[in-house]
């Protein structure tokens, strides 16, 4: 399970129940039930990037790593999500598996954190490993341990656009992503981590 923090602000809501869809409303769809928001792995990735540096998704997003909850782990629970509000289908999701895990471990990195990829990382379980149910390649999951030793992300992984602008990001204090999570605080407007300092009037 991702970390407690990060699972109960991230998970809205609960999963449909078996027959639900034959009793739902044909005129009001769930949003996983009409056509995804994303069809291009590109866009979705983009997409995903501007959430996951939110500074109210990246802070609980970094604690959980540094907890020791799996990447892997955190992946499912953000694409889950996902799909759950109509912003990919299933297939789509899968796919997205990979790039996701890159762009936590370039955060990680950046913020100093050592990542573990998946359970029973340390028992060198690594052909047991599944997203979704599928069986993670072990040419790639080999890849994601490497570049979570290295630091570096293999070229191709991640649109380098995404590579650079993740250099880009702000330093955070190592003591914000190690001090216990607070309730989200309601703002008018998403606070990202890309976005320039806010100036004070006098």
């Amino acid at each position: 399970m991702a970390d407690q923090a990060y699972t109960d602000y991230i998970a809205k809501g609960t999963r449909p129940l078996p027959g639900q869809s034959l009793t739902r409303d044909p005129d009001s769809p769930a949003p996983y039930e009409k056509a995804p928001e994303f069809s291009s792995v590109h866009k979705a990735i983009e997409y995903l990037f501007i959430n996951v540096v939110e500074e109210k998704t990246y802070i609980p997003l970094m604690q959980a790593v540094s907890n020791r909850t799996p990447v892997m782990d955190l992946v499912q629970v953000v694409l889950f999500d996902g799909f759950q509000r109509g912003k990919w289908n299933p297939d789509l999701m899968i796919m997205l598996a990979e790039p996701l895990a890159y762009i936590i471990l370039a955060l990680a990195e950046r913020a100093d954190i050592e990542a573990v990829i998946y359970r029973g990382e340390e028992e060198d379980a690594l052909d047991e490993e599944t997203v979704f149910g599928v069986e993670l390649d072990s040419k790639r999951a080999e890849g994601l341990r490497k570049a979570a030793l290295s630091g570096k992300v293999p070229a191709g992984a991640v649109p380098q656009e995404i590579i650079n602008k993740i250099q880009e990001l702000p330093e955070i204090p190592a003591e914000s992503l190690l001090a216990a999570p607070s309730a989200p605080q309601v703002t008018p407007q998403a606070t990202s981590l890309m976005a320039p300092p806010a100036t004070q009037q006098a």
